[in-house]
């Protein structure tokens, strides 16, 4: 094996399961990823990975290998840049920053402003996703999570903790006797939830055993949709007090927050970054602001 781009493919194959989730990730289209994988096999004369109905594609014991020193290589490769980046003092370059999206609707955005007005000779590259991304594999240099960091290589702080409820649109509780008693309430209203395929979201496994299914009237992925559809009256939303308090078209249904909804904001970055200039520094005036709201995240206004 003398090209790393045939290592990287078969890593990204091996990964996603499958050609279109590898080309994705590798920037190409799927013809290419399927025209480079079959002839790699080729060339090789061995077979990589079992094409399965549906479409997808299982490593076999040699594709299992190859996956397995790719992802060697790569950490190397990953460990090195992290090393020569916590090297560097300069406060310019590119600064890849990961967020929820409903952090970056409503609180995050002003306070990087606040750091590019400090330090424009630093590019910030924000990605909204919910998902948890790889700092050792430098999808991000910061991360803002709702999670305390597990991994050992990781190094961050508490900045808040963040509370939920139910908020209506102001209309819709005048029109629907106000607000509510208790979580058991909810079930007499038009709720607006996630999508029924939803798993291992907090708030969504809860709204489901409290409420009964019938009761939820329209359903999106997207929690900034969620908080949009309640402005609307299409119903009650469960929301982070962060992004439904303060705004004028939204009223709490539930008074108070939700105990069992109970979180925190993390900042998180590699251990090996902390020391980075550009991290250091996004943590001193992204991360002190973000603290400062501490009353906003917690539910107290």
């Amino acid at each position: 094996m003398d090209d790393w781009n045939e290592l990287q493919l078969v890593l990204a194959v091996q990964r996603t399961a499958g050609l279109n989730g590898a080309a994705t990730a590798l920037g190409l289209d799927h013809s290419t990823v399927f025209r480079r994988l079959n002839a790699l096999e080729a060339r090789l004369g061995v077979r990589l990975f079992d094409r399965l109905p549906g479409g997808s594609y299982q490593p076999t014991a040699a594709g299992e290998r190859m996956a397995a020193g790719a992802e060697r290589m790569e950490d190397e490769a990953h460990g090195l840049s992290r090393d020569i980046a916590g090297r560097d003092h300069r406060l310019s370059g590119r600064l890849r920053v990961t967020s929820s999206e409903t952090l970056a609707y409503r609180v995050l955005t002003r306070h990087v402003a606040a750091f590019r007005q400090a330090h424009p000779g630093i590019v910030v590259e924000l990605a909204i996703d919910n998902r948890v991304l790889s700092l050792s594999r430098r999808e991000a240099d910061v991360a803002l999570r709702p999670m305390r960091p597990k991994g050992g290589d990781l190094w961050g702080r508490k900045l808040a903790d963040v509370a939920w409820t139910v908020y209506g649109a102001r209309d819709y509780l005048g029109a629907n006797v106000g607000p509510l008693a208790s979580p058991d309430d909810l079930g007499r209203h038009a709720l607006i939830g996630w999508e029924e395929a939803t798993v291992g979201i907090l708030a969504a496994d809860w709204l489901a055993r409290a409420t009964p299914a019938e009761a939820v009237v329209y359903r999106t992925g997207s929690l900034v949709n969620q908080f949009v559809a309640a402005k609307a009256g299409i119903g009650l939303a469960l929301l982070p007090c962060y992004l439904g308090d303060g705004d004028p078209d939204l009223v709490r249904a539930l008074p108070e927050p939700v105990p069992e909804l109970a979180g925190e904001l993390w900042i998180v970055t590699h251990a090996s970054l902390k020391a980075t200039a550009r991290v250091r520094a996004f943590f001193e005036i992204v991360g002190e602001g973000l603290a400062s709201e501490r009353g906003l995240f917690g539910g107290q206004g």
